[in-house]
């Protein structure tokens, strides 16, 4: 199998020390390989995470598509750039990978059984660390595309993403996201440009669908620094103290809380209230520290439970939604592997606040 498509125009701009290192490569030179990737690497891991939905899964994502590139590196001819054949490959990869995780087994407390609720399809969904979207390149999306970093990396905007078929997910990402015109995206896809266009169209319309049900929201401007941090510290606050006209004060009216891979949606500020004070029970919710971050552009904490010997493990990170000074909505990811990927530690010793 080569990762050669036809129809690539000649590369323009690479230079003398990218040319020597591309024949070294090709010479077996893995030092060579690495410095005409690594420039790419964090894009193409946020668009794996993009196809996928799953930080876990872009992991192995990227490491195939250079483990694919490597192997193929002589099939690489210099008729496009670089970089629209590493997105070539990843693509691919993406487009064919399953999820190799198991699937996380979550059951809802007796307690929230009664809490009104929607079923929606479950989606193996995670968060991404804003410090690694901080490394992204200031050119890594085009001026073309529809949407911009921000929106693209949106929980709500991912799990949309995720509904639609593989191929039309594909060609979305890459025309809407990514830049790339109609005719490279056929390139990419080896596909044809009408293909390739009646894939974008339904794809767009399946958004339209979501965005008109009130499941896409992409006006709302990131939260600053200082807003987060309130954010955090006032949910933490309302949560320790048990107050819940504070908490109640901090939601939006329509407030949406999820916890993927869970198929349920709690809309609405009473629902939400109901659920977040029935788990855990009073007596229970001074076990548990709380650590800040951020994740997709937005707020978010590390949640830890108190375990044996009065030490709090990793339980769960949820990502606040916010709308200006409000939380428009609640994502909960009880997956404690996620984490360290945030730069946040496994343990918090019993002294730690808050």
């Amino acid at each position: 199998m080569t990762e050669r498509g036809a129809g690539e125009r000649p590369a323009a701009g690479i230079d003398g020390a990218e040319e020597r290192d591309l024949a070294a490569a090709r010479a077996g030179d893995e030092d060579a390989f690495r410095r005409l990737t690594d420039r790419y690497r964090r894009e193409l891991h946020v668009h794996c995470y993009r196809l996928l939905g799953s930080y876990h899964d872009a992991e192995d994502g990227v490491q195939d598509t250079f483990l694919r590139a490597w192997r193929h590196l002589a099939s690489f001819e210099g008729r496009s750039s670089l970089r629209s054949w590493l997105y070539r490959i990843a693509t691919n990869v993406c487009s064919s990978q399953r999820s190799r995780r198991p699937a996380t087994q979550l059951r809802v407390p007796r307690a929230v059984e009664d809490v009104p609720h929607t079923i929606e399809p479950g989606l193996a969904l995670s968060p991404y660390p804003d410090a690694l979207l901080d490394e992204l390149p200031a050119t890594a999306t085009s001026p073309a595309a529809v949407y911009d970093l921000r929106e693209s990396v949106q929980l709500a905007f991912l799990a949309a993403v995720q509904l639609l078929p593989p191929r039309q997910r594909a060609v979305l990402i890459l025309r809407d996201v990514a830049g790339f015109s109609a005719e490279e995206t056929s390139t990419l896809l080896a596909s044809t440009l009408p293909s390739v266009n009646s894939a974008l169209t339904r794809a767009r319309a399946t958004l339209e669908q979501q965005r008109a049900a009130g499941r896409l929201d992409l006006g709302r401007a990131p939260a600053s620094d200082a807003t987060a941090e309130a954010i955090v510290r006032r949910y933490v606050g309302a949560w320790q103290a048990s107050d819940i006209g504070q908490l109640a004060n901090l939601l939006k009216q329509d407030v949406v809380m999820t916890m993927p891979p869970l198929p349920l949606r709690y809309a609405g500020q009473a629902n939400v209230i109901r659920f977040l004070v029935s788990i855990p029970t009073l007596s229970e919710r001074r076990g548990f520290r709380f650590a800040p971050t951020r994740a997709n552009r937005q707020p978010a904490m590390g949640v830890y439970r108190r375990a044996a010997g009065e030490v709090f493990r990793a339980w769960a990170l949820f990502v606040l939604g916010a709308d200006g000074a409000s939380v428009a909505e609640i994502t909960a990811f009880v997956d404690s592997s996620l984490l360290p990927a945030f730069g946040l530690p496994l343990e918090l010793p019993a002294d730690r606040g808050p």
